[in-house]
């Protein structure tokens, strides 16, 4: 290999086959693009190349819930993120699927290995099974109480509110998201990796291959020493049936991460085997892996990725690069406040090359979160984009065209203000290199402020009107000219778009850093035509309004006083009858994530439980409602929402928000018990 040209091959996380692209998934895929194009802009040979995971059980029920097949389900969904990933547009060189024959073979031959080495060994664990959706319940759906903390509405797997980590069994009052049943505990037999086997390898490699917050992690799970890893499923499940073992499947962990592999066995064999899959993989590869990641699955992508690769004779990652979460506003996305923006929704109303910008703007190196502050990123695209840099273009642009035939003049008026652009390129490039992208936007707009100021203390516009002057005019804009040319070379990694627009207009061929040191003179520039225009304030209010979700709830409320609400038209007595409303026992009472209003309630009605949402969750904290009575609507259709299935209704009055009062029988009433 040269070694001044670089292999490298770099991923992004694999999306979920079950559901839509937003802005909080977009970050780490800007993150990455970014990253990508910088490597390619400064002439290394770099690889893009994701798939969405297509295994798990969330997607088998999906699936099963709109009643089509689970194959048609992944091909619907990877068809909509290819769509959103190119809307944004995020270049990979090969985008496909953890289903498929690659992975099959892949993930297939890393078990094997794992399994002739002694890395795996079979054990028989007592499971949560939901007896009424006759399966066994992954940890994400199993909810209860923390048996560390007594917090409410925790998943099996870990706590949010303490951070502990548990066995799903362990929770208290657990119930299945999949029927509302109460889980049963039954015995099955399991496939588990052995990663204590690579603890040593794992504490030198960590060391030195994560950031230093993932390192101080890791570090704490090796003092609380690393547990076997479970990495079989039973049926029924989506994935990837175990070779020799019947009715157990590769958990989706497990096929997930070898996804990138596959993804990129599938990109070399496009290529007619031009690119040669085992020199990338190759335990003594000299190429470089890079993954991006969220921090909430470093532990697989630093801990089992690693050991998996290891074991089975593959190479490791050169680093892993964690990023932060995204929220909106200050708070976490919301469907109800309309943050909660799908990719597809955002590219309705806006460029995407703004939210490209802003979010370069606030990333660092490390795994911080990161805010999107609707107001700031308004302010900031229009002053920064539209303000400096796109309005040096429009400033001298006509001038050019006007005085001297759109021909540049054929030497620079200040070489030493453009050999100062050209300083500044290679602490820029640092910065890219170094993901510290918001530390190299800083630089770059500070190079058009002193563009900006050039051009203000020149007046290219006064000049004008003198007479004998296109000469020192053609001079200035000329200068002008090379500086956005410099402005947009750096900024072309964030802003694909705008970088081809400008080639365009400057009449030039791609942009590459080379170019850099060689200024555009005597050229011939085509006309100005707008790069970009400010954001509509009204534009960002209409996406906003176009991402509220009407929530489907249980109870009607209204802004108006309570005192000052007129009667409804009236009903006979006859449609009254006709409503079952019944004494309700609340057995459980849980936070319904992403929902600013719902709470899910468990209701005893005497014979059976009910699965009910209602919009309750501002007025009360769910676990003062565990064991109150109340009065439920029995015989109400079940209503299918985005949150599950809701089986009945629960009454409540008041204004709303805060003010609102559930209803509560007197005391001696049963549940079951029918309201007359």
């Amino acid at each position: 290999m040269s070694d001044n040209i670089r292999k490298i091959l770099v991923t992004s996380a694999l999306p979920y086959a079950n559901g839509p692209i937003h802005l909080g998934h977009l970050v780490e895929y800007i993150q990455t693009d970014i990253w990508v194009r910088f490597q390619k802009l400064m002439g290394h040979e770099c690889i893009y190349i994701c798939a969405d995971d297509a295994h798990g059980t969330p997607i088998m029920l999906k699936a099963r819930a709109e009643n089509i097949a689970a194959e048609a389900l992944i091909e619907q969904f990877k068809q909509e993120h290819q769509q959103d990933f190119a809307g944004f547009q995020v270049a990979f060189d090969n985008y496909h699927s953890t289903h498929s024959e690659e992975n099959r073979e892949l993930a297939t031959y890393i078990y094997r290995q794992l399994n002739e080495k002694g890395h795996i060994i079979r054990r028989t664990i007592e499971q949560a099974y939901d007896p009424k959706a006759e399966m066994f319940l992954p940890d994400r759906f199993i909810k209860g109480e923390c048996p560390n903390c007594g917090a409410a509405d925790q998943y099996g797997d870990s706590c949010e509110v303490c951070g502990a980590t548990y066995a799903p069994t362990d929770l208290k009052n657990a119930v299945s998201v999949v029927s509302g049943s109460a889980p049963v505990k039954r015995e099955s037999e399991h496939l588990f990796f052995k990663l204590q086997d690579f603890e040593s390898m794992l504490r030198e490699w960590t060391a030195k291959h994560v950031q230093p917050e993932i390192a101080n992690k890791l570090a704490d799970w090796f003092e609380a020493g690393l547990q076997n890893w479970d990495i079989s499923r039973d049926a029924p499940y989506f994935g990837f049936e175990i070779p020799d073992y019947p009715g157990k499947y590769l958990y989706v962990w497990l096929d997930a991460p070898v996804g990138y592999m596959a993804s990129f066995k599938h990109y070399c064999n496009q290529k007619n085997n031009h690119l040669d899959f085992n020199a990338y993989w190759d335990a003594d590869s000299d190429t470089e892996l890079y993954h991006f990641i969220g921090k909430d699955i470093a532990y697989f992508h630093t801990l089992f990725w690693p050991a998996m690769l290891e074991g089975a004779g593959f190479r490791k990652p050169t680093g892993v690069f964690c990023h932060g979460f995204l929220t909106v506003n200050g708070q976490k996305m919301s469907k109800s406040r309309g943050t909660f923006v799908t990719a597809a929704t955002y590219l309705k109303h806006l460029n995407p090359e703004y939210y490209r910008y802003y979010i370069a703007a606030k990333l660092g190196s490390g795994v911080e979160d990161i805010d999107l502050n609707l107001e700031d990123f308004v302010a900031r695209v229009n002053s920064d984009l539209v303000g400096k840099v796109v309005n040096i273009a429009s400033r001298c642009a006509g001038f050019i065209h006007k005085l001297s035939g759109g021909t540049l003049a054929d030497h620079l008026a200040e070489p030493n203000l453009y050999r100062q652009f050209v300083t500044a390129a290679d602490p820029i490039a640092s910065h890219f290199e170094a993901r510290r992208f918001s530390h190299a936007v800083r630089e770059i707009m500070a190079l058009a402020d002193l563009a900006n100021q050039y051009i203000n203390e020149q007046q290219p516009w006064v000049v004008a009107k003198e007479t004998g002057q296109n000469t020192r005019v053609q001079e200035i804009c000329t200068q002008g000219l090379n500086l956005f040319r410099l402005l947009i070379l750096y900024l072309k990694p964030i802003l694909p778009g705008i970088a081809t627009a400008s080639e365009n207009f400057l009449n030039i061929s791609q942009l590459s850093w080379e170019s850099k040191d060689t200024p555009l003179l005597n050229h011939q520039i085509n006309k100005f035509k707008p790069l970009l225009t400010r954001i509509e304030q009204e534009k960002v209010n209409a996406m906003i309004e176009d991402s509220k979700e009407s929530l489907n709830v249980s109870t009607k409320t209204t802004d108006k006083p309570a005192t000052n609400n007129p009667i409804e038209a009236t009903i006979g007595i006859d449609d009254f009858m006709k409503i079952d409303l019944r004494i309700a026992k609340i057995l459980k009472a849980e936070q319904v994530e992403g929902a600013d209003k719902l709470l899910q309630l468990t209701l005893d009605l005497g014979d059976e439980t009910r699965n009910v949402f209602t919009g309750i969750k501002t007025a009360y904290d769910p676990a003062s409602l565990e064991g109150r009575l109340t009065v439920a609507v029995a015989n109400l259709a079940p209503r299918k929402m985005k949150f599950g299935v809701s089986e009945g209704m629960v009454l409540a009055a008041g204004p709303g928000d805060k003010e609102l009062f559930i209803l509560s029988p007197d005391s001696g009433a049963q549940p079951g018990m029918r309201v007359k």
